[in-house]
């Protein structure tokens, strides 16, 4: 119960005043209090102050069962009995929910308010129309009319709750991506991100092309299925997919629960690598965790960086997925390749590039002209914005794209994103022709556009790297086919991807004597005349050099035996057992005394002062009668 009147504390009208650094902070419902720091004042006489108020007082509202004098504002509550839950602490007030908690339990409840999103006490009420100077205390076990407002700070509006308090009459934001794509216009969907990256698939059923690796009975797409990841070495060409293929096992492995870390061997060092490895042994030790490193760009780790994988990768603590447009023979070291199995990636057929491109014109809602639409091909300039209109593409223009990008479908895509934006950005207009009949004014894509958005045909050519080796090798087999016109192609093709034309040249002079040799002793001379013209004049006036003796080489008549020849005598000294023979007495050089009374130079048959062929031996005892052109004896 509460004391009479008479016993309790008269108030007056509340007004703002400064912080007392030694007083504890005013907590709300807490008047007249003993408890949690706060000490009860001495009676005052009611009479001396006069009375104030509801509003004067800042709305004050006061705890179920204390006594109230509204004649002179008096709140009194008992004294001597302290407030309950005041034993366990000071109560302190959340900032986001507002609701008040002992001392030490406000941190986790804090992270919980931060975390879920919501505290208990605003769930599904409104802000209040004005916000009061002091808010009152809600006794337990009572419902408030009006909770407190929520700091747009920490939450959002969800779906059929209140509106947040800083945003009023706003609607809540639709979840997805998607949803807001669909509602978006045109250019509006071809900024931020490349084309290539929104369009990224999120998993194997929408994944386009290499479907010897990934096809539906193969070994790989079942582990993939089953969530059981082996360590992978990816190797293909730019675009073929490799890190859309991390993308989906990233995707997939939230399901398990598995940790999915991606670091870029361009800018991670080995620190970056083995703090990985660290939280990765962490996770695996006290959660029984896995832990799926992805690498790009594999091959930019050195040696010494790549052994670092080797442990962690034998014993389980990290899978590692490392993705590579090197050959992994040259650029991984053999002990992680052991660790590893490797995927080649091929490039991306036409029909798979296809495909692709008709995927993203039907999301960006660009519509498809066949055969049998039609358009006048002058564009008119239109004073309205062109994204008004609807946007049209060639079905012939997505061919010519498909072929162009040969196999990158992210050259692909970024091209077709140019193209769009650049026909957007001109803003003209054309009359199309439907199928239905119809005319209508639209922005037109065709073949012309997008040539110019790739600029140029799309070469593969790596100087460094997989296509280097394999062109100079068609090269050297289409000259010894003499197919001179498979010849010139292969040439063009690597000095118009970049190539060194002293490189080409150096292999001429190679070819020359391995499959030329005798059968045309000009070719040597031709190859080494070649190889000065380049090294004087250089690109691009040495290309014609490099095709006339190209051309040569093709049509000149071949033979081995030179070659053929000489590589017995190296497989004839790599089988010799025991002691080389020594160099027969005759056919030594004797020029001191000493060496001639060793018998050095001794029956020597010097030939030119023969004039018929002289019988002499010039090969060792143990190698007489060898006929390293016959490979046999004789």
């Amino acid at each position: 119960m509460c004391r009479p009147p008479s016993e309790g504390f008269a108030l007056g009208p509340l007004r703002q005043r400064g912080p007392d650094p030694l007083r504890p902070p005013f907590r709300p419902g807490a008047v007249g209090v003993r408890g949690a720091g706060h000490e009860a004042r001495s009676p005052m006489p009611a009479a001396r102050l006069p009375a104030a108020p509801p509003a004067a007082r800042g709305g004050l509202q006061l705890p179920k069962g204390c006594g109230s004098r509204r004649a002179g504002g008096l709140a009194s509550c008992p004294a001597r009995e302290p407030m309950e839950g005041a034993e366990e602490g000071a109560a302190v007030r959340c900032p986001v929910c507002l609701r008040e908690l002992p001392g030490a339990l406000i941190n986790s409840h804090l992270d919980r308010c931060l975390q879920a999103g919501q505290g208990d006490a605003e769930r599904g009420c409104s802000p209040p129309p004005k916000k009061p100077r002091l808010a009152a205390a809600v006794p337990s076990g009572e419902t408030p009319s009006a909770a407190a407002p929520v700091f747009s700070l920490f939450h959002k509006s969800r779906g059929g709750g209140g509106q947040s308090p800083g945003a009023p009459g706003e609607k809540p934001e639709e979840g997805g991506g998607g949803a807001a794509l669909r509602g978006a216009s045109l250019a509006q969907k071809l900024e931020g991100k490349p084309l290539a990256d929104r369009l990224r698939p999120d998993t194997l059923r929408d994944y386009v092309g290499q479907e010897r690796v990934l096809g539906a009975q193969t070994l790989l797409r079942s582990l993939l299925e089953s969530h059981e990841i082996p360590s992978l070495i990816l190797w293909g060409p730019p675009g073929c997919g490799k890190t859309t293929l991390a993308h989906i096992i990233a995707n997939s492995s939230k399901k398990t629960g598995t940790r999915f870390v991606t670091l870029s061997a361009t800018s991670a060092k080995t620190n970056d690598v083995r703090d990985v490895i660290s939280q990765a042994q962490n996770e695996k030790r006290l959660f029984k965790r896995k832990t799926i490193l992805f690498i790009d760009e594999i091959h930019r780790f050195n040696k010494s960086q790549q052994d670092t994988f080797l442990p962690h990768v034998e014993c389980g603590t990290v899978t590692l997925i490392g993705a590579t447009t090197e050959n992994p023979s040259f650029q991984v070291n053999a002990a992680l390749l052991s660790r590893c199995r490797v995927i080649v990636l091929e490039k991306l057929s036409v029909e798979a590039m296809e495909a692709i491109l008709m995927r993203a014109v039907r999301s960006l809602g660009v519509q498809v002209l066949g055969k049998a639409d039609q358009h006048d091909s002058s564009a008119t300039g239109s004073s309205s914005e062109s994204s008004e209109f609807p946007v049209y593409i060639e079905e012939k223009a997505l061919s010519t794209l498909a072929y162009l990008c040969d196999g990158d479908a992210r050259t692909g895509l970024n091209g077709l994103q140019l193209a769009v934006q650049a026909r957007l950005a001109a803003g003209k207009t054309t009359p199309v022709s439907t199928a239905k009949g119809c005319s209508v004014d639209g922005v037109l894509i065709t073949e012309e556009h997008v040539k110019e958005g790739l600029q140029r045909s799309h070469i593969l050519y790596d100087r460094a790297g997989e296509e280097h080796y394999n062109c100079i090798s068609a090269l050297h087999k289409s000259m010894r086919g003499s197919d001179e016109n498979a010849s010139l192609y292969w040439l063009a093709r690597m000095l118009e991807g970049g190539e060194d034309p002293l490189y080409v040249a150096r292999r001429l002079v190679r070819f020359a004597s391995e499959d030329i040799g005798l059968a045309d002793p000009l070719a040597l001379t031709q190859a080494v005349a070649a190889y000065q013209g380049c090294h004087f004049i250089g690109m691009p006036e040495c290309e014609v050099i490099l095709a006339q003796c190209v051309v040569y080489f093709a049509r000149a008549p071949k033979s081995i035996e030179v070659y053929k020849a000489y590589n017995n005598v190296k497989e004839c000294l790599r089988m010799h057992t025991g002691p080389l023979p020594p160099v027969p007495l005759h056919l030594r050089n004797a020029p001191t005394r000493l060496m001639k009374n060793l018998g050095y130079g001794k029956g020597y048959k010097y030939n030119p002062m023969y004039k018929e062929p002289v019988e002499q031996d010039y090969l060792p005892e143990e190698l007489k009668g060898m006929d390293f052109f016959k490979e046999q004896k004789t």
